[in-house]
C-alpha cells in the first residue's frame, strides 16, 4: 500500500513527497526489506528524482533498482528500472552510456514482458536515439512503441506517448505532418482525461517549439511565456527547455536583451537539473546571439 501511495504521488506530480516516501521504503523504514520491494521503491525514487530535476541521483536509484530486480528475478520490474536508468542518463547528457544501456535493453526484451511495458521500453530507446542524433533509429523505435499502444486500451499512456514523441521529433527538428499529428493527439487525449499540471506544461512546450520551427516566433513567445508564470509546478529541466526556446525566439525577432536574459536563465536551469551539456548548448546560443 505504501508503494501504491508513492505511485499515486508520482502520477500527481508531487515529486518531493513521492521521493520522501520511496526513500523510506528503500531504507526499509516502512517495512520493505525484500529485494523485490526495494527494487520497486528504487524505481519510484528514480522517477521522482528525475521529475524534480535531480538527474544524477535519479540514475543512481535506477541503477540500484536494476541490480535488485535482477537479483530477485523480477523481469518486468527490471525492465522498468532500466528504462528509468536510461531516461536519467539521457536527460543528464550521458548519451553514450544511455545508448549502450538502450541497446542492451532492446536485446533483452522478451515475451515474458507485457505489451504495454515493451512499448514503453521502445519509447525510451527511441528517445535516446533522437538525443544521439540517430533520427532514423528514433523514428523506428517510436513506431514500434506506437504499435503497442491504443487509445481504447489506455488513453493516458496514448496521450503521454504522443506528447513525448512529439517532443523528441521537435528536438531533432523533425517538424513534419506526423509530428503535428502527435501534438494534436496528445492535446485531444489530455483534454479528455484532464492531465496533471506537468502534462499541460509539456503540451505548451511542444506547441511553442512547433511554432518556433514553423517560422512563427511571436506565437512561440506567447505560449512559452505562460510556462514561466507557473515555474513552481515543473522541473528545472523543463524550465531550461522553455527558456532556451524563448531565448531563441526572441533572438529571431530581434529582441536581443530578452534573448540574452532567457538564454542565461536556460543555462542556470540546466545546471540546477544536473544537465551540464544542455547548459553549455544554451551558452553557445548566447554567444551566437547579437
Amino acid at each position: 500500500m505504501r508503494l501504491f501511495q508513492a505511485e499515486n504521488l508520482l502520477d500527481a506530480g508531487d515529486f518531493e513527497a513521492c521521493a520522501a516516501l520511496a526513500a523510506e521504503l528503500v531504507d526499509g523504514a516502512a517495512g520493505a526489506p525484500a529485494e523485490d520491494a526495494r527494487g520497486k521503491a528504487n524505481v519510484l525514487l528514480a522517477k521522482a528524482r528525475q521529475g524534480a530535476g535531480m538527474l544524477g541521483q535519479a540514475a543512481d536509484a535506477a541503477r540500484m533498482a536494476a541490480r535488485l530486480s535482477s537479483g530477485a528475478g523480477d523481469v518486468e520490474n527490471n525492465v522498468k528500472a532500466r528504462q528509468a536508468l536510461i531516461a536519467a542518463l539521457a536527460e543528464s547528457g550521458r548519451l553514450e552510456e544511455a545508448w549502450n544501456e538502450s541497446l542492451l535493453l532492446a536485446d533483452d526484451i522478451s515475451n515474458e514482458v507485457d505489451d504495454q511495458l515493451v512499448g514503453k521500453a521502445y519509447w525510451v530507446i527511441g528517445n535516446v536515439a533522437f538525443l544521439c542524433n540517430k533520427v532514423a533509429e528514433g523514428l523506428e523505435y517510436h513506431e514500434l512503441a506506437a504499435e503497442t499502444f491504443s487509445p481504447a486500451r489506455n488513453l493516458d499512456i496514448w496521450a503521454k506517448f504522443n506528447k513525448a514523441s512529439a517532443a523528441m521529433r521537435l528536438a531533432a527538428e523533425v517538424a513534419d505532418a506526423d509530428t503535428l499529428r502527435c501534438i494534436e493527439r496528445a492535446e485531444l487525449a489530455t483534454d479528455v482525461i484532464g492531465g496533471s499540471d506537468e502534462d499541460h506544461i509539456l503540451l505548451k512546450l511542444n506547441r511553442g517549439h512547433w511554432n518556433f520551427l514553423a517560422g512563427d516566433p511571436q506565437a512561440a513567445i506567447a505560449i512559452l511565456t505562460e510556462i514561466s508564470t507557473v515555474a513552481e509546478k515543473t522541473s528545472p529541466q523543463i524550465l531550461g527547455e522553455a527558456s532556451l526556446l524563448l531565448g531563441r525566439s526572441h533572438a529571431v525577432v530581434g529582441n536581443d536583451s530578452e534573448a540574452q536574459t532567457h538564454l542565461l536563465e536556460a543555462a542556470d536551469h540546466f545546471e540546477k537539473a544536473g544537465a551540464p551539456q544542455r547548459a553549455e548548448q544554451a551558452r553557445e546560443f548566447l554567444t551566437a546571439a547579437p
